[in-house]
């Protein structure tokens, strides 16, 4: 009943489950849209119609795909580091700045009409990669399997430890119902494993136990350099 009929989302990463979320709670349609302080903050791409990635404003911004390693140019269609060289900025000149955001561009043709090319949604930082068992893993890559749980809030914490001569994560996440935890814990361990490649150790809590964060809550503790 209400006359919003769209929205703009940014800022924080958010995934296509919540904005399956966002729709149906609201009736709206959520677009997503990327920025960054250092270039204009929001609006270096938005997303359209399709939903399907955001266009890049390409009268102001070259988008390039490097490896975050080597540095190296990485051809249209592959994963790696986002960088932006700003065409027109002045008194803060930017040449091919790193975002430390892990995406991909595409240059395919789009059903909105629009050429400008578009990058992906980030699916995570280079800064924020772990390691772990020699397998790349981004927290944004273990959000996207809890939101498949209905069960499951919007808390988790990773904690990653060196246990036995191995890696180890260990996956806290607070339940919103009256669940078996043992099977929730069971589930999600299942989950993660056929998605990444490594079984967590997945302990399920009451809502309220993990710690909250009146600014950016902790997500995920190392302790194998403590």
């Amino acid at each position: 009943d209400i006359p919003l009929k769209a929205g703009i989302f940014g800022a924080e990463a958010w995934s296509e489950e919540m904005r399956q979320d966002i729709e149906k709670t609201l009736g709206i349609k959520a677009y997503d849209i990327y920025g960054l302080t250092e270039l204009s903050g929001p609006g270096v791409s938005f997303e359209c119609s399709a939903q399907g990635g955001m266009h890049i404003n390409e009268d102001h911004f070259i988008a390039e795909i490097i490896d975050p390693d080597t540095g190296e140019v990485l051809p249209e269609g592959s994963w790696g580091e986002l960088v932006f060289t700003a065409i027109d900025k002045e008194a803060f000149p930017l040449l091919r700045y790193r975002t430390r955001d892990i995406c991909m561009l595409s240059r395919k043709k789009c059903s909105c009409g629009r050429t400008h090319v578009k990058m992906m949604k980030p699916k995570g930082r280079s800064d924020d990669m772990m390691v772990i068992r020699g397998v790349n893993v981004f927290p944004s890559q273990i959000e996207e399997i809890l939101r498949e749980f209905p069960e499951v809030s919007s808390e988790y914490q990773i904690r990653i430890s060196h246990l036995d001569g191995k890696d180890t994560m260990r996956l806290y996440v607070e339940t919103n119902g009256t669940v078996d935890f043992l099977d929730l814990a069971g589930r999600i361990a299942a989950r993660v494993k056929s998605r990444i490649g490594f079984t967590p150790l997945v302990k399920v809590v009451e809502i309220g136990v993990l710690p909250r964060s009146e600014k950016k809550t902790q997500r995920v503790i190392d302790e194998r350099y403590e």
